[in-house]
């Protein structure tokens, strides 16, 4: 009773990486005209968005050259 011992466990699994399957999943459904149309709208809202900051914050990010040669009266001696 104890003599008999398989190397695995599960002999099934070990041939699990040679099963293949003579039944084929479904095709996927095609997006409808509707979710075509969202999709595209989602897609440019997020450039118009990433667009729209990058407008807004270039003022933030240039460097004026006018405030930079002005100098205080203090440092000036004055």
């Amino acid at each position: 009773m104890f003599g008999r011992r398989e190397p695995v466990p599960f002999a099934f699994l070990a041939e699990a990486d040679r099963f293949r399957s003579n039944v084929t999943p479904p095709p996927p459904e095609r997006a409808s005209a509707g979710q075509m149309a969202g999709r595209w709208l989602l897609g440019l809202t997020i450039v118009a968005g990433l667009v729209g900051s990058l407008v807004v914050g270039m003022p933030a990010l240039s460097t004026d050259t006018a405030t930079q040669t002005q100098q205080s009266q203090a440092s000036q001696g004055h």
